[in-house]
């Protein structure tokens, strides 16, 4: 493997669960065995092992193997291994800005409330969580949508169906505009998620809260999501009286990330960071996020920025500088129109792979999958501007 990235670009053919982020998965007839749907029997590249021998010996064998399948597993799976087990696999989906507000509530107020997702749903609802960072409160009072320029933010709470129809597992509450309508917003928001059963992570009801980790589990995984925002504005930041998002205390974190290490939760670790319309991270922000890779986060994001960024490994981990939006109306240069939704995945304890999926952003609501030509624009942009 180390010989092959040291030689890239090159490709290698390796055992499914000897897998690492910095290696893309290809697909082989179609077929990818990051796809929950996986159908080993057709992938050309699967090899089955058995034994044969004097019936003492293979009785003995026998034995020893069902000794090391779980006990759930029947007597005839008992004597099936395989190094890519379902069961053993978990798929998370990490998104950027969603923002339910200006052109993109026009239009759905035009076309629907579900209108944002038509083309993307199915990438959304696959995974087995799906995160969103919803920057914007939920106001009763939201007066219908129509300034294209104001910066003062708030969404119907109609539109938290288009939160369910994608099927949202975890919010992010990081956001900078979390309070642009006020307190009661926040809170008529934290009521929403509360009753829907959506868990929310750097963001609450006061300070405390805002900073707690929010552990979930799914299948054999258990993730601990933390997140901040560091760049205000400062009303925007909760207190021990009042709700909003999580302000930045560093050394917190990392203590919280190096916690959940020891406890065996994987720390994953969201920014609302200064918001840069480049593809390169800032020094700063390239020092930042790596502190808390090397306090033991698998995976450390940017839910902040409107522009794509770049990526990094550092300290074992995966680092996305800035994802773009993903509802957002931001329709005035390419570079804004530009997603990442990144699909990890998880096997047996262990990050493996990162899939990044590709959108751009139609008519100020609806992203839409790129063509191919599209989608190698922006890769080779964010490559160029990444830290490896």
């Amino acid at each position: 493997m180390q010989r092959a990235w040291d030689s890239a670009p090159s490709w290698a053919i390796v055992p499914f669960d000897d897998l690492e982020p910095r290696w893309k998965v290809l697909r082989v007839d179609g077929l990818s065995v990051l796809d929950k749907d996986f159908d080993a029997d057709a992938y050309p590249l699967t090899v089955r092992v058995g034994v044969t021998g004097e019936e003492r010996g293979v009785a003995k064998l026998l034995e020893l193997l069902a000794e090391q399948s779980p006990p759930e597993r029947t007597a005839a799976d008992r004597l099936f291994f395989t190094n890519r087990d379902p069961a053993k696999m978990t798929v998370l989906m990490l998104t950027g800005v969603t923002a339910l507000t200006r052109a993109t509530a026009v239009r759905m107020e035009r076309n629907g409330v579900l209108y944002p997702a038509q083309d993307i749903r199915d990438w959304l609802t696959e995974p087995d969580l799906t995160h969103i960072s919803n920057e914007v409160s939920f106001a009763e009072d939201c007066p219908p949508p129509g300034d294209y320029s104001t910066m003062t933010f708030c969404s119907s709470p109609r539109y938290m169906e288009l939160l369910e129809y994608v099927d949202v597992d975890i919010v992010e509450l990081t956001g900078n505009h979390l309070l642009d309508w006020g307190v009661e917003p926040m809170e008529n928001s934290l009521r929403m998620y509360a009753e829907r059963g959506i868990p929310y992570y750097g963001g609450g009801w006061n300070i405390a809260e805002a900073r707690r980790p929010l552990t979930v589990t799914s299948g054999m995984h258990t993730f601990g999501f933390v997140g901040c925002n560091p760049v205000g504005p400062s009303y925007d930041w909760a207190t021990e009286e009042q709700p909003g998002s999580a302000p930045c205390d560093y050394d917190l974190l990392r203590a919280q990330v190096g916690q959940m290490r020891e406890q065996g939760i994987i720390p994953i670790v969201t920014f609302q960071y200064l918001e840069t319309y480049q593809y390169y991270p800032t020094p700063q922000q390239v020092a930042d996020f790596r502190s808390l890779a090397e306090a033991g986060a698998v995976i450390v994001s940017g839910s902040q920025a409107h522009q794509p960024q770049g990526f990094d490994f550092y300290a074992g981990a995966f680092i996305h500088y800035g994802l773009g939006n993903l509802f957002f109306d931001q329709m005035q240069s390419l570079e804004t129109r530009q997603e990442f939704l990144d699909r990890h995945v998880f096997y047996d304890g262990r990050h493996i792979s990162t899939e990044l999926l590709t959108a751009l952003l139609e008519d100020y609501a609806r992203p839409r999958p790129m063509t191919p030509e599209e989608r190698a624009e922006l890769l080779q942009a964010a490559f160029d501007a990444s830290q490896w």
